[in-house]
């Protein structure tokens, strides 16, 4: 089965879905990495009025940035080694097309400093009222690699057994599939969920970075 990346959105879940794909992961990512320099994936619930934003970073130079808003979510990602890179030209500059066709909707995500525009190799987004993903009009180059959407894309296919795969090998840990499908539907945190994934972890250790990720059911107080 093709894997998800800009030339192929298909299995790309609805804007709604991939909010709460992206919380879910932020929350596992926040547990197993407590005593691993920081998650993988982070989001942030209060961002703005009606705004999130997810985030990637491998600690490599590759990253994304998922903006939610009131409308919908862009999706822009730099893979660094990619043939698309802006940096492929002197001065740089982004490939021609990428951002195309953005709605004005985005504008303000478009304007963020935070998310570096300039560093852009992918971008992607969606309506709440569209049936599908889109992306700009792109003649993409004759190279595998091309934008590096696919290797940033293809787990957010909405398989907790996709994150399981991911996660056991960077973490370099058995990671608890019952607990990633737990957290994968929002269900209800409490310390043995949390120490299935990390026995370090606890809920009151990691409070506060609950709350900012906006875990159902975890109360500032």
């Amino acid at each position: 089965m093709p894997k998800i990346s800009t030339r192929n959105l298909t299995d790309l879940p609805s804007v709604d879905t991939l909010n709460k794909l992206l919380q879910a992961m932020a929350t596992l990512d926040t547990i197993l990495s407590l005593d691993n320099g920081g998650a993988y994936y982070s989001w942030q619930s209060r961002w703005g009025k009606k705004q999130q934003v997810a985030q990637m970073h491998d600690g490599s130079g590759d990253s994304f940035h998922a903006y939610f808003n009131s409308h919908g979510c862009l999706l822009k990602g730099f893979a660094h080694e990619s043939t698309m890179s802006p940096y492929q030209f002197a001065p740089p500059r982004l490939w021609p097309g990428i951002l195309e066709n953005v709605p004005s909707v985005f504008d303000a995500a478009l304007k963020e400093p935070s998310f570096l525009m300039s560093d852009t190799t992918f971008a992607i987004w969606r309506l709440n009222g569209d049936d599908k993903w889109q992306c700009g009009t792109i003649e993409y180059p004759d190279h595998p690699y091309a934008d590096g959407s696919e290797e940033m894309l293809s787990i957010l296919d909405g398989r907790p057994e996709s994150y399981v795969d991911w996660a056991s090998e960077y973490f370099e840990t058995d990671v608890n599939p019952e607990a990633v499908e737990h957290i994968y539907s929002l269900k209800p945190l409490d310390n043995e969920v949390v120490q299935s994934l990390n026995p370090d972890a606890t809920m009151g250790k990691l409070h506060n970075c609950f709350v900012e990720i906006g875990y159902p059911g975890v109360s500032p107080g």
